[in-house]
């Protein structure tokens, strides 16, 4: 068992031999909306390290239930609870606005967006959107996140092997670094996008 990869084949591998680990670990980030992690594991998915529908699976459960947590905390307590938060209570009331005015959009485009993600879960609560509303629209949206990111690293991983042989593993680590920027930059912008409405 290789305990520190020192390259990308290295990487999968450890990724290969604790696979019932990285589920969980991928079932954790999902309820947090990890995009990018996401993202990653269905590069790695693409390398036979992961199974890519229990992937799938796994993340929308997990993005899923993480919102439903959020929505229920939103629910019970309202804001109240963020006294000591201005930032993030400014954040959620922004978010509740937009949910309000926005909701079935905002829970479709609101996994993308990394400032968005973690409060918007907690501004359906605090909306006055209904429960089975959110219910239905959340577990579609999660399934829609789930496959759309698991896809597009899966999708990379099949690009970036037309392109490289087994011994330029350095240049795959080099793009997928650069993918997973060019992710984050494109949810930045998303962001300040949603931010501007």
């Amino acid at each position: 068992m290789v305990l520190f990869p020192t390259d990308l084949a290295s990487f999968l591998e450890l990724i290969r031999q604790n696979g019932d680990a990285i589920y969980t670990l991928m079932f954790a980030y999902a309820t947090s909306h990890s995009l990018l992690l996401a993202m990653f594991a269905g590069y790695v998915a693409h390398s036979g390290a992961l199974n890519l529908v229990t992937l799938i699976v796994v993340c929308w459960i997990g993005s899923f239930a993480g919102d439903v947590v959020r929505f229920w905390v939103g629910r019970r307590y309202g804001t109240r609870w963020l006294g000591s938060f201005p930032k993030l209570e400014r954040a959620i009331q922004t978010a509740a606005q937009l949910a309000a005015r926005h909701h079935m959009w905002m829970i479709l485009v609101h996994r993308y967006p990394n400032g968005i993600r973690g409060v918007a879960g907690f501004a359906y609560g605090v909306s006055p959107l209904p429960w089975p509303s959110f219910l239905v629209m959340n577990f579609i949206a999660a399934g829609i996140w789930s496959v759309a990111v698991v896809s597009a690293g899966y999708a990379f991983g099949q690009v970036s092997e037309k392109f490289m042989s087994q011994a330029s593993s350095g240049l795959g680590a080099v793009m997928l670094v650069a993918f997973l920027g060019l992710s984050w930059v494109l949810s930045r912008r998303l962001e300040r996008a949603l931010e501007r409405t």
